[in-house]
């Protein structure tokens, strides 16, 4: 069992930032990969980024690259998101998941295994 922590979320402006952050325990993290995707009620869950166990491999949804990043520590057993250049429809619930075969992440939300709670990110326009 693995348990998923997410943190950081919040209340910005338009065109701010913020670094959520995901820490992961039960396994060996740099064993792991994670992922992170959003969700707004009434719509499906949808991707954002991936890192793969060693940060090696990457991978940034369409909608956000330009704007967001993700990185890990692996000595912190921390993956961040930052998230600059904040939109209003970049508000949503983001969730930590985690993919336990660690290679290349997918954006799908069916190859992963364990999910945190979620953190609330909320954009005013």
């Amino acid at each position: 069992q693995v348990q998923v922590v997410e943190s950081g979320g919040g209340l910005v402006q338009a065109g701010g930032s913020l670094r959520l952050s995901c820490t992961a325990s039960g396994r060996t993290f740099n064993s792991l990969a994670l992922g992170w995707f959003r969700q707004v009620p009434g719509k499906e869950r949808e991707f954002v980024a991936a890192i793969s166990w060693n940060g090696g491999y990457t991978r940034l949804a369409d909608l956000v690259k330009g704007r967001f990043t993700i990185s890990r520590d692996n000595a912190k057993n921390t993956v961040y998101l930052q998230m600059n250049g904040l939109k209003f429809e970049d508000t949503a619930v983001y969730y930590c998941a985690v993919d336990t075969y660690g290679v290349e992440p997918t954006g799908d939300a069916a190859d992963y295994d364990y999910w945190g709670q979620g953190t609330q990110v909320t954009v005013s326009s």
